[in-house]
């Protein structure tokens, strides 16, 4: 604990004839610290110098211990300054201690004692268990500080507003302060914090606790497969993952309407199916509850049959050529028939201008022979 802190001085002037002057100053101390008590002297002339406790109870006559009480220590006797030394302190040493002079007259000056308590770390409890989509309410308590401390909450790091009290007993507080607010499952697993402050703390220092906060709401499952394709003779592991607060302890799992294969094995979260075949297929669940709901998850089963899978491969090749091959029929019977077409057209009727305009045959005769350009050559006109 921290040592004494000096607040104020006191002084006494000089008495009828007496030259001699005496001054306190007054101490503030944590419980269980150390405080040290000091009187000051001026023009010391070797007179009988007393201190005594609030009780009245000598504790030094000069340098001499008078009172057997070991956490009281001389640190100083000097003509200038009579200083005592107090460990462990406690409320019950709390008050005036004397310093007194004697001379012709005798004088007294007194040094105040005060005696602070620091709070413990806060106690903070639940009032109530906390169930997702409601409010929480928690407390916080210091049974013993003096002055009373100061509360507060905090949570992600904002203070929260809560409604505070405190009690007197004696000449130590007890204080409790209270804050409520909404919670999710998102919350489940958040820390709270209370802090308590007051003056018997070092500055800057305060103490505090930490509630974690404790969030019930209802399960989720989700089935996660060990692997993506599954072929007949396969083993496959399906894991139910569940959340859950409280988590739920018993998993159910099933196959629609038929009963699970004789060979799987049901086993807490996992479900095994060694050698798959194509009677396994189906839809599995696994199902989980608590007291706050149920949750459901659906795996569809499909197992590959590989002989049926190259099967399929294969005959596309097939498919592909025998397409080919009727698009080159196709053409094959297109040509055909354009080229029939065209020989029928070739062989139709025609007629020329020998049936028609050159009656006498002298005059053919003699435009041939004479290559006359007077008369026309022989054409063929296709009908």
């Amino acid at each position: 604990m921290g040592r004494s802190r000096g607040t104020s001085l006191a002084s006494l002037s000089p008495g009828p004839g007496s030259g001699q002057e005496v001054q306190t100053e007054n101490v503030t101390v944590a419980e269980g610290g150390v405080a040290e008590i000091t009187c000051r002297l001026h023009q010391y002339d070797g007179s009988i110098v007393v201190i005594q406790n609030p009780a009245r109870q000598t504790l030094f006559f000069n340098g001499t211990r008078a009172l057997k009480d070991e956490r009281f220590q001389l640190e100083e006797f000097s003509p200038r300054r009579v200083r005592i030394r107090l460990s462990d302190a406690r409320l019950e040493d709390e008050g005036g201690y004397f310093c007194q002079l004697y001379t012709e007259d005798t004088h007294h000056q007194i040094a105040t004692l005060t005696v602070l308590v620091a709070p413990e770390n806060p106690v903070v409890e639940v009032r109530e268990q906390a169930v997702e989509g409601g409010e929480v309410e928690l407390s916080c308590l210091v049974p013993r500080s003096r002055p009373a401390a100061v509360l507060r909450w905090y949570r992600d790091r904002k203070e929260l507003k809560g409604v505070s009290s405190g009690q007197e007993n004696g000449k130590v507080w007890s204080v409790a302060s209270t804050v409520r607010f909404r919670v999710d499952r998102k919350d489940d697993g958040g820390i709270v914090i209370c802090e308590a402050q007051n003056q018997a703390l070092p500055s800057g220092h305060s103490k505090q606790t930490q509630y974690v906060l404790d969030v019930q709401y209802s399960p989720t499952a989700r089935i996660h497969a060990s692997q993506a394709v599954v072929r007949e003779g396969d083993t496959l592991v399906l894991t139910c993952a569940v959340t859950g607060n409280p988590r739920p302890n018993q998993i159910r799992w099933n196959r629609g309407n038929e009963s699970l294969p004789e060979r799987a094995e049901a086993l807490g979260e996992t479900l095994t199916l060694p050698g798959l075949a194509s009677a396994d297929n189906g839809t599995y669940t696994c199902e989980a509850s608590n007291k706050h709901g149920h949750a459901r998850a659906l795996y569809v089963l499909v197992v590959y049959d590989p002989g049926a899978v190259v099967e399929a491969q294969t005959s596309v090749p097939y498919a592909i050529v025998g397409g080919i091959l009727a698009l080159l029929v196709f053409l094959i019977i297109c040509v055909l028939v354009g080229m029939v077409w065209c020989s029928v057209r070739q062989k139709g009727s025609y007629l020329t201008h020998e049936a028609s305009g050159l009656d006498e045959q002298g005059e053919a005769r003699e435009a041939f022979l004479n290559g006359s350009d007077g008369h026309k050559r022989k054409e063929e006109f296709f009908i």
